[in-house]
């Protein structure tokens, strides 16, 4: 008999390409794993885990989390792949180096960012590859404003350089910059769709928010995967959609009919979070969302803002500065309503859209474990997919488990599958596939985090395991293991 490094004894193994739903032991080696038994098998180490769900991993394809801290948080939600693609970084070659260089707990990986690409154009910015380089110039008009058609060529170019280093896609915020030409958008769906990878949009104004608009930010993604074949990838459709959800998916379906590919995302939470100087929160727009300054919350205090004379102050003082957005009330029916929609919508995947940590007062340490008191971040990064099993699977029952693993493994994996070979061996559970693994209670596991006290990690996750090695084990961190590797295209 076959010894293993690792067997896992027992558990309810849920695999979401196979259909496989059943007890079984499963057989770990070189981070691989080897064998899928219904009899007992042998190992090196055996770990009993009956009475548990042994599933895929999680993949997030939509994590601001770049250090060792926030993926820690992330791994206690049962995540082992965080992908940072719809914002993106510029260049990608120095975010691989710098995680490469301090290790991280779960794989990792970027796609190029538009938005910094055309900063780099159009403001002259010295990019560092890191996100910061977003927040630190999300306030200055002229990067939002049309570009000259040689600029666009020069924003292609570097985006074009920047997918040939291994980026996965290109990250698109044209939300952030929502009067540039609709032309300048197709043109960079044009690119990806020549190198056949993936675009992330957070999409431009909606026609019912802004009339004005130069193109509804649903007809623009959709007719971009029709007229240019790119794969579309359409982040939390759940917040940029809002209670127009039911327009915005209806013709992403029409589109997929007709053969264009789109795809969706979405996280289970009524507020969003993202730098004050957003283009979209300023004073005299939040009307169109149904917004006062109240619904937005400075995360730097943990206050509303109480009135615009103050919005205006703060968006000026610190554009860059982390603050929620308030735009469902989740004790709304009607607007939980809403948000189950586009959780629920065929085929959308559970996304975080994890925000970085902030640490008030205390100096930053992205090693000390537990985090300190101080550390704040959005509820969503330590908690989105422990509560989206909570919410969809355990409380409403409008998800089947094995349909709700799919939604967090397997979905989020084939989004990059077919452009990226990596991904092939993550979101199953098979031979072959990598041992990126996930054992949890359904009866127990459930978010812990709430706007409040945003940083308490999720419970009910007992293991983790990344490429055969425990993150988590017996539902503590281990916080010497730093086993993630790059996914690159």
């Amino acid at each position: 008999m076959t010894e293993y490094d690792l067997v896992l004894r027992g558990g309810r193994v849920i695999d979401p390409e196979t259909g496989l739903d059943a007890v079984r032991d499963v057989g770990i080696s070189g981070g691989a794993v080897r064998e899928i038994s219904s009899d007992p098998l042998a190992g090196k180490s055996v770990v009993d885990v009956a009475g548990h769900v042994v599933s895929p991993g999680f993949i997030d394809l939509h994590s601001h989390s770049p250090d060792i801290a926030t993926q820690r948080l992330q791994a206690m939600d049962g995540v082992t792949t965080a992908l940072e693609l719809e914002a993106g970084v510029y260049p990608v070659a120095p975010a691989y180096r710098q995680a490469a260089l301090e290790g991280r707990p779960i794989n990792y990986g970027f796609s190029t960012s538009w938005a910094v690409a055309r900063m780099h154009v159009v403001l002259g910015i010295k990019p560092t590859g890191t996100l910061d380089d977003f927040f630190a110039n999300i306030g200055r008009e002229p990067w939002q404003r049309p570009a000259s058609p040689a600029d666009v060529q020069r924003v292609l170019d570097v985006l074009e350089t920047d997918l040939a280093d291994g980026a996965l896609g290109i990250g698109i915020l044209v939300g952030y910059a929502p009067w540039i030409d609709p032309s300048e958008y197709l043109a960079v769906a044009g690119l990806a769709a020549r190198a056949g990878l993936p675009t992330y949009t957070h999409a431009r104004e909606l026609v019912e928010m802004d009339p004005q608009t130069p193109i509804d930010g649903a007809e623009e993604i959709v007719r971009a995967a029709a007229e240019t074949g790119a794969h579309m990838h359409y982040c939390h459709v759940n917040s940029t959609s809002l209670r127009q959800v039911d327009r915005v998916l209806g013709l992403v379906e029409k589109v997929r009919s007709e053969g264009s590919r789109v795809t969706t995302e979405a996280y289970p939470y009524g507020a969003g979070m993202t730098g004050i100087g957003a283009a979209f929160l300023a004073p005299e727009l939040l009307h169109r969302r149904g917004l006062t300054p109240h619904s937005i919350g400075y995360l730097a205090t943990g206050e509303r803002i109480p009135d615009e004379a103050t919005l205006r102050k703060v968006r000026e003082q610190d554009p860059g500065g982390a603050a929620f957005v308030h735009f469902f009330d989740e004790n709304d029916p009607a607007d939980l309503a809403y948000l189950k929609r586009a959780l629920t919508f065929t085929d959308a995947a559970v996304a975080s859209d994890a925000a970085p940590l902030l640490w008030r007062s205390s100096p930053r340490d992205p090693l000390q474990w537990p985090l300190a008191p101080d550390v704040v971040t959005h509820p969503r990064t330590a908690g989105t997919f422990a509560r989206s099993l909570r919410l969809l699977v355990r409380e409403s029952g409008e998800l089947s488990l094995p349909e709700a693993v799919r939604r967090c493994s397997l979905v989020p994996a084939d989004v990059l599958g077919s452009a990226v070979p990596a991904m092939r061996r993550k979101g199953r559970i098979q031979p072959g596939s990598d041992a990126d693994i996930v054992v949890f209670d359904p009866e127990a596991v459930t978010d812990e985090s709430t706007y409040a006290d945003t940083t308490r990690p999720s419970s009910g996750f007992h293991h983790v395991l990344v490429s055969g090695t425990f993150v988590v084990r017996d539902g503590e961190l281990c916080t010497d293991a730093l086993p993630g590797k790059p996914v690159r295209h």
